[in-house]
């Protein structure tokens, strides 16, 4: 005789749903600041420098943020499957959409801008671009991509998607993005009396920046990511780090080349041209967009989060016409 049917695990009720949610940002921000703290103190106390001094509070970061969110979903009789990620393939061809999608959309915008005379490009220097793209690339993986997208993209919007509808889940997460640094700037004022270090001012928007200046991008690369993690159906976190990486890299080659020795550099005509970025966010958001609506004219098959049911697929998630609850 055959067994009972396992039961579909009830969602989450909304408030362990936002408890968790919000849980991702405070292990980030946490993250991120005291990370970026003691990493350079340690990397004083050993003598390192260069790529070597910043790979140190990278690694930091990641090793607080990433395991705390595996504990989290392994606690809940979840896996790295659940928050989207995937096996080594599937989730190289993910990476490789994140960051097509986004730099081709970064190719599109900044190329126009080029023609029109906006910007104006230094010859490269391909030797020194080469081995910026490497370094920046790890650092970058390290301190910002992989932990971010797994604490947020992961974590919180999984969290979210549980309870609530797409659109809900999109617009929480990307609202718990925006509180992320502002948390860091805490942590790191807690941490840096009790290492020695000197904290940075306590703010919304770090380094001085124009605090509404910054939300507004982070608020558009926030939705830009979820858009990404949303657009493939195997490991779709990978897209979002793809996407997360290609952002950090354009940015960083066009807007502050010079200044990090990327080997190459953009001047710009006026520096309202760096409204260029949320355009080329806004192209690469529509870009995920098609991806994910191609993908399900291809009929890909459906990959379930444990306690999600099938039907609710998270590829389906952006949709605004889905009811909230899930179940």
């Amino acid at each position: 005789m055959a067994g009972p049917r396992p039961r579909t695990p009830s969602p989450p009720s909304r408030v362990a749903a936002l408890g968790r949610a919000l849980g991702g940002g405070l292990v980030m921000g946490v993250a991120l600041g005291a990370g970026t703290t003691v990493g350079p103190v340690l990397a004083d106390a050993v003598g390192l420098t260069g790529f070597a001094a910043r790979l140190v509070p990278a690694a930091l970061v990641s090793i607080v943020a990433v395991p705390l969110v595996v504990l989290a979903v392994r606690r809940r009789g979840g896996s790295l499957k659940t928050i989207g990620f995937g096996g080594p393939r599937e989730s190289l061809w993910a990476l490789l959409v994140g960051a097509g999608v986004t730099l081709g959309a970064a190719v599109l915008v900044l190329g126009a801008g080029t023609a029109a005379g906006l910007l104006r490009w230094s010859r490269p220097d391909l030797p020194e671009l080469a081995g910026f793209l490497v370094t920046n690339g790890v650092v970058a993986l390290l301190l910002e991509a992989l932990p971010e997208e797994a604490t947020l993209r992961g974590h919180t919007w999984t969290s979210l998607r549980g309870r609530f509808g797409g659109v809900a889940s999109a617009l929480g997460t990307t609202a718990v993005f925006l509180v992320v640094p502002g948390l860091s700037t805490v942590t790191e004022a807690a941490v840096a009396p009790l290492v020695g270090a000197q904290a940075g001012p306590v703010g919304f928007a770090p380094g001085g920046q124009n605090p509404v200046d910054y939300s507004i991008l982070l608020a558009v690369f926030g939705l830009m990511l979820v858009a990404a993690r949303t657009a493939v159906r195997r490991a779709p976190l990978c897209t979002g780090i793809g996407a997360h990486l290609a952002f950090l890299t354009v940015n960083r080659v066009v807007f502050e080349g010079d200044r990090r020795g990327a080997g190459w550099s953009v001047e710009l005509s006026s520096p309202d041209v760096e409204l260029l970025v949320p355009v080329y966010l806004l192209v690469a958001t529509a870009g995920f967009v098609v991806w994910r609506r191609l993908g399900r004219g291809r009929g890909e098959g459906r990959a379930t989060l444990p306690g999600v049911p099938a039907a609710d697929h998270l590829a389906r998630s952006l949709d605004p016409a889905r009811p909230g609850r899930m179940g």
